[in-house]
């Protein structure tokens, strides 16, 4: 499944640097990185996004029992690789029925993690307040990181903080969802994995990611 590349914070169309302009430009928010279109989820890509990547690759590894990876997508073009990721993973949910998660990993002004967040963007500093315990808590590449509860519409929860120097947003439908940050997740950057990675399970690409 391919496409034209979009702008990571509206899904709108981009225009490609050219003979007026050095950066890739979105008529509603001037320069952005772009968007790459999504690709059914398999090793192989996720592999080519992990190589490009300038920001972790994050995913609950292992995954929780009966989870399966869903895809992957990254902002940014060759020349400046990816400066935001986002990866899609979906099993049973806490409660009842299916559940999804989308973590993404983003650089300051990309955007990509209030657009799935459905919030005003483009970073969610305004929605956290570091000064009051987090509602969450996550074991990044290693260490403990906190997140906080962000406003969201009502069909989603949404937990954001930082990791690694950069912004880590984690988005899960429904909002009973949510649910699963209570547990301590441990997130594994992919760029770090090795040869396990060809065991990851993989299902059909989410939705989310075209949204």
């Amino acid at each position: 499944m391919r496409g034209e590349p979009s702008c990571p914070k509206c899904g709108g169309r981009v225009r490609a640097p050219g003979l007026f302009a050095d950066a890739w430009q979105c008529d509603a928010h001037g320069v952005v990185h772009p968007l790459q279109p999504a690709t059914p989820p398999g090793v192989e890509a996720l592999e080519v996004v992990a190589h490009r990547a300038r920001v972790p690759v994050w995913m609950p590894w292992p995954l929780p029992i009966g989870w399966l990876f869903t895809g992957v997508v990254s902002a940014g073009d060759e020349r400046s690789g990816g400066r935001a990721t986002a990866v899609a993973c979906s099993g049973p949910g806490p409660l009842e029925g299916p559940g999804e998660l989308l973590l993404v990993a983003e650089e300051l002004g990309v955007g990509l993690g209030a657009r799935y967040a459905g919030v005003e963007g483009p970073d969610p500093a305004s929605y956290i307040d570091v000064g009051k315990p987090p509602q969450a808590k996550v074991l990044a590449a290693g260490r403990p990181t906190p997140l906080w509860r962000v406003e969201s519409p009502d069909d989603r929860a949404v937990f954001a903080g930082e990791a690694c120097g950069l912004w880590l947003w984690a988005i899960l439908w429904p909002e009973q969802s949510g649910l699963l940050m209570y547990d301590e997740l441990v997130l594994t950057d992919l760029r770090e994995v090795g040869a396990e990675v060809e065991l990851l399970p993989c299902g059909a690409l989410s939705p989310r990611l075209l949204d």
